[in-house]
């Protein structure tokens, strides 16, 4: 079974485009996209750049009142209630959509926590690794009859902060030692290997999987971090205004990537990569911290289907249980 090779491929964008820029020309009337988190931050501008190509934008969302009002005016776009931190919740989202009998052609796992104090979920999961992966595993599984007919592309929306760790496979729920960078990372790891495998299995039934880093961008994903911890890091100053020189991109730039991984045909045929600044990235060494790039521990297939077989047993759900 042949693979996309981890490379760029020359898209013509770059890290300055935006949502729009990417969807020039292209049509989506048709079209349905689940977009997780979209109605805040990169979210909220992925969902406002599908539903002006034309496609119908399903906006699952844990506080769905602030969704709506969030949505309020955008045409083509509706909302619906999902916790990605309840299996429970996933499982009744996915039922109420199989229900109305619609297919998906696209779904763009977009929602996440970064860097939250040391929470636990569900049955004493870390909340990261539960919210940012397993929910989403859960959600594709079972939203999967939907998915297939119509040949869709999941985007998984991973980070550059996928360099702080791999999947710490002694201790993927932090029992000791919570470091909440580290446990971002172990969880932005887990988003790409998820791809990979995903890619892997469903691709002979013509759907694709692409993770990506969208850039750094100020949104609600910080609300976990002080502004000494920001002014620390680099991104803003003793103001809390963003240092823009720091190589920060706006909402809509930082929408591109997952935009143009959902929609370009430049990607048709192609799959289970890694993406940044709308390309493919390239790959880094194991060492250090990179300013772009992906690392081998997040693209490494044996890694991958070693995620998928743990995710399906923590999760109870897995639609390629008969191929995996």
């Amino acid at each position: 079974m042949t693979t996309t090779p981890q490379h760029k491929i020359g898209s013509g964008f770059g890290a300055a485009g935006t949502a729009a820029d990417v969807l020039s020309g292209i049509d989506l009337t048709g079209k349905l996209a689940i977009v997780t988190g979209g109605y805040s931050g990169i979210g909220l501008e992925t969902t406002r750049a599908l539903a002006a190509a034309g496609a119908r934008v399903v906006v699952p969302a844990r506080r769905p009142t602030t969704a709506r009002e969030a949505l309020h005016g955008i045409e083509g776009t509706e909302t619906d209630t999902l916790d990605l931190a309840d299996l429970d919740s996933v499982r009744d989202f996915a039922g109420r959509f199989l229900a109305s009998g619609r297919t998906v052609d696209l779904v763009i796992d977009s929602a996440g926590v970064m860097a939250c104090p040391e929470t636990r979920v569900g049955p004493g999961w870390e909340a990261q690794f539960a919210t940012n992966h397993l929910g989403h595993f859960a959600l594709v599984n079972r939203l999967w009859p939907a998915i297939e007919p119509g040949g869709a592309r999941v985007v998984s929306v991973s980070s550059r902060g996928h360099h702080f760790s791999p999947i710490r496979w002694d201790d993927v729920h932090w029992r000791e030692g919570y470091d909440k960078w580290a446990a971002y990372g172990q969880a932005k790891t887990a988003n790409v290997l998820f791809a990979v495998h995903l890619d892997r299995l469903a691709r002979d039934r013509g759907v694709r999987a692409f993770a990506l880093h969208p850039g750094a961008i100020m949104t609600p994903l910080q609300r976990h971090l002080t502004r000494e911890e920001m002014i620390e890091r680099g991104w803003v100053d003793e103001n809390g205004v963003p240092l823009n020189p720091r190589g920060f991109k706006t909402p809509q730039q930082g929408a591109a990537t997952q935009v143009w991984a959902a929609t370009s045909p430049r990607l048709d045929g192609l799959g289970g990569v890694y993406l940044e600044d709308c390309d493919i990235a390239e790959p880094v060494p194991d060492e250090g911290m990179h300013s772009g790039g992906v690392k081998p521990w997040a693209t490494d297939p044996g890694q991958a289907a070693r995620l998928w077989a743990l995710s399906a047993e923590l999760t109870g759900v897995d639609a390629f249980a008969d191929r995996a």
